[in-house]
């Protein structure tokens, strides 16, 4: 994945227009999106997808990062998701492909415009132009099995840090489960070999 283009390279009024948008973006969040400044590289904009409602991805956080070209805004940004996630149009190393981002582009169309389609597109997939293949095929021919693995996937990598814990799991798949639990059971058993050789040494 590329880390993209510096802020220097991008003309410094917009640069300032990006600037100023990102900051009332942190002090006015947008619903279910909460952007991450950069400081250094304003061209490298992070921000945390709380997973819609009543869609496989509801639960999880998703981190999405956008970069942006040197003649932004005349050309669009390029988007990312850095959690793993199983959906047609994100490709398997986390490409977005939406409209918005290539042919429907326009230079009115800010941040905050980009960020809210990414959402809208979890909650309604194009299947028809997929970059996972494997997730666009299960969207259009089984759809329980296409809900049953982004869910996983939602468990497994897209569970906020302070639910991490075991029991944040409200009825996931057996297989996320097992994984969560094997880190648990090996603390257990090196808990059990400790205070046996305790107990030898006292012998």
């Amino acid at each position: 994945m590329s880390a993209g283009p510096s802020n220097e390279n991008m003309q410094p009024g917009e640069l300032i227009k990006v600037a100023k948008e990102l900051r009332k973006l942190t002090m006015e969040p947008l619903d279910g999106i909460k952007v991450q400044l950069n400081e250094e590289d304003m061209a490298d904009i992070q921000a945390e997808i709380t997973g819609p409602d009543q869609t496989p991805f509801e639960g999880g956080v998703f981190k999405v990062k956008l970069v942006l070209p040197s003649d932004y805004p005349s050309a669009p940004p390029k988007g990312y998701f850095l959690t793993r996630v199983y959906h047609p149009n994100i490709s398997k190393t986390g490409e977005i492909c939406v409209n918005t981002l290539k042919k429907d582009w326009q230079s009115s169309h800010g941040i905050a415009h980009v960020l809210q389609v990414v959402r809208c597109l979890m909650i309604n997939p194009f299947p028809e132009s997929a970059l996972n293949e494997e997730a666009g095929k299960d969207f259009m021919e089984d759809y329980d099995e296409y809900c049953k693995k982004a869910r996983m996937y939602t468990e497994v990598h897209a569970r906020p840090a302070k639910k991490g814990d075991g029991s944040s799991c409200e009825d996931a798949e057996g297989e996320p489960l097992e994984k969560k639990q094997k880190p648990v059971d090996s603390k257990a058993a090196e808990k059990r070999r400790a205070d046996k050789k305790k107990s030898l040494k006292r012998l």
